[in-house]
């Protein structure tokens, strides 16, 4: 890259940064006021410097969807931004209403926490679309291609897919977040530990509908990546670590930062650990499995 093209594109990253700071921003006044008042123990990362990096960890992650696809224009923006939305946002705050409903979450911050997250899809992907330079067409299309997979094609991926979700999810909220005593604490299992398929045993027994819920999490997943598999002009792999990326990043960064919803460190810190790591490799799984299928040419 010629040194005024990095140049160029240096500015058009830091005008995305800006751009996500304000949706950022702006997204958060939906539920001013309405949290608890709790004070949080201190962030990781306090004050402008959380909110710039939290801001260059989505921007980075939005450049990459947005430079790898091979669309353009409206159907870029309008189908990374519902990508967007339901990644960051949907699926994050129904896990808020399942566990923290009964803890600390209000109807009203439940719904403002739902809000929020409109602004950063609605403009902020649009922005990065015009502003890295894919809005118009290229030169050269690349080949379309269609998803000719029959439905019990679907039907077996899916479910495959939302069963290793399950197993993921869980090997790592035990082994990493569970492991935490403050953590079991704050979700009002305080004490000894229980091993681990007695704990597993117990809760499908106590709360059936916690499983029932994370299958079909799984399957939202699956779908909500599939305009970055079928518009990603790069290899499996490639495509595989971005929805990597794309799952686990953006909506867990978000830790860092104090939040009286959350207000001990050590939960923030142990859930961040625990979902980062988690979704990434759910991420790439998820592209291995469908890339093939999703990518036939016309």
């Amino acid at each position: 890259m010629k040194p005024l093209h990095s140049l160029v594109m240096i500015l058009r990253l830091l005008v995305l940064i800006l751009v996500f700071t304000i949706t950022f921003i702006g997204g958060s006044t939906f539920i001013e006021g309405m949290v608890p008042d709790t004070e949080p123990e201190p962030a990781f990362v306090p004050g402008v410097a959380g909110l710039l990096i939290i801001a260059a960890v989505n921007t980075f992650v939005a450049s990459l969807l947005v430079l790898t696809s091979r669309w353009r224009g409206w159907k870029l923006a309008g189908l990374l931004a519902l990508s967007w939305y339901g990644v960051n946002t949907f699926l994050t705050q129904v896990e808020t209403w399942y566990f923290l409903s009964d803890i600390n979450v209000s109807s009203g911050v439940l719904r403002g926490l739902f809000l929020m997250g409109i602004p950063p899809a609605l403009v902020f992907i649009p922005s990065s679309v015009l502003i890295l330079g894919k809005w118009r067409g290229g030169e050269h299309p690349e080949p379309a291609h269609v998803c000719r997979m029959p439905f019990a094609d679907w039907a077996w991926r899916l479910a495959l897919i939302s069963v290793i979700y399950v197993i993921l999810y869980w090997l790592a909220g035990y082994f990493i977040a569970w492991q935490n005593p403050e953590l079991r604490a704050f979700y009002g299992s305080e004490g000894e530990i229980a091993p681990f398929w007695k704990h597993t045993a117990g809760t499908f027994e106590n709360e059936p509908g916690l499983l029932l819920m994370q299958l079909s999490r799984g399957i939202a997943w699956a779908l909500l990546a599939l305009p970055v598999i079928m518009g990603s002009r790069l290899n499996k792999w490639s495509t595989a670590v971005i929805t990597g990326l794309f799952f686990s990043l953006p909506s867990n960064i978000v830790h860092i930062l104090e939040n009286p919803l959350m207000p001990l460190a050590s939960v923030r810190f142990s859930h961040m650990v625990e979902t980062i790591s988690s979704t990434f490799i759910f991420g790439i799984i998820v592209t291995l499995m469908l890339y093939g299928r999703l990518r036939q040419t016309r």
